[in-house]
This record gives structure tokens, C-alpha cells and sequence, in this order.
């Protein structure tokens, strides 16, 4: 039994109709890629100031949005400054020979976004986020740095995904 390019085509246009209908739904009740952000024109484009993986994680997020990026602060419409990056670890957790068993790390900043014109759009703030895993003897010493390089990066993905809901917030206060 053969199919027919009529019942193909017909078939096409209902998918492509009810795939154009979800996107509608989808964009009309406010859903956004996560971490994306509108940024007005007026704001436009963004200067982050800063460095380290917090700003990389950041300017990677940018780079998918509709949010213009400059290098030049003066060209600025808002600066995003990223202030004081530190990361730390602490034993969280000790068995009866006080041996580790688990540890938490922690990734600290200060940010804050004002206009180009030094309008304060966010007061500055620091966040703290946390992160505890447990610590495994028989995973080899390499292992547990691996684990906890992971674990880093995903406290600077968070962190770079949490300015952005505050930043979005702020904007729509403003």
C-alpha cells in the first residue's frame, strides 16, 4: 500500500499548523528561554563590567538573546558591574575519627546595573549560593576535583542565571 504526496501534505500542513499554534500559546502567556531577559532600547546596548567566569557565564547567556553587548562603557546604554568574586570550601561533616565526609562550597559576589547615564537600575547586592556533596573515599583524589570543579561551575551558572531574574525584575520596576 503506497501513500499518497496529498495525505503527506495534508498531514505537513496539520503539524505545521499545530506547531505554529503551540508557539503562539507558548509566547503569549510570557514564556521566555530561561535566564532571558528584555532589556528596553533605551538600555542598550549592555556593558558588563568585570571579570572572571561569572561575566563569561554571563555574555554566553547574552549571546542567545536579543540583548545588544558592547566592550566600550561609554557606548553603554546600562553597565552590569560584577564586584568581589570569591569561592570557598568547608568540611560540613566529619565521622567519629574526624575524617571529612562532606563538604559544602560556597560562591560569593557583589553586583549591581546602572544606566549609562549612572541611573541606579539595582542597588548593589551580594549573593551567596551553597552547595554541599559528599565526600566518597573510594573515588580517587582526581575524581573528588573533578566533582568539585563541577560543582563550581554550577554555582557560576546559577549565579549567572539569578542576576538575570533580578536584572529582568528591576527593568520592569523601572
Amino acid at each position: 500500500m503506497s501513500r499518497s504526496p496529498k495525505n503527506d501534505h495534508g498531514r505537513d500542513a496539520w503539524l505545521l499548523g499545530t506547531l505554529l499554534v503551540l508557539v503562539s500559546l507558548l509566547a503569549g502567556c510570557g514564556f521566555h528561554l530561561r535566564g532571558a531577559v528584555d532589556v528596553p532600547a533605551a538600555y542598550q546596548p549592555l556593558y558588563i563590567q568585570g571579570y572572571g567566569p561569572l561575566v563569561d557565564a554571563l555574555r554566553a547567556r547574552l549571546d542567545g538573546s536579543d540583548v545588544g553587548q558592547t566592550n566600550d562603557p561609554t557606548k553603554a546604554g546600562m553597565i552590569l558591574t560584577i564586584y568581589q568574586q570569591k569561592r570557598d570550601s568547608r568540611v560540613v561533616a566529619v565521622d567519629q575519627r574526624g575524617k571529612a565526609l562532606a563538604y559544602e562550597q560556597r560562591y560569593r559576589f557583589d553586583f549591581e546595573a546602572a544606566g549609562g547615564d549612572g541611573t541606579v537600575l539595582l542597588p548593589r547586592q551580594t549573593l551567596l549560593l551553597e552547595r554541599t556533596f559528599d565526600y566518597n573515599p573510594d573515588v580517587s583524589v582526581l575524581g573528588e576535583v573533578i566533582e568539585s570543579e563541577y560543582i563550581y561551575q554550577d554555582l557560576v551558572d546559577d549565579a549567572a542565571g539569578q542576576v538575570l531574574l533580578r536584572l529582568r525584575a528591576a527593568l520592569e520596576r523601572a
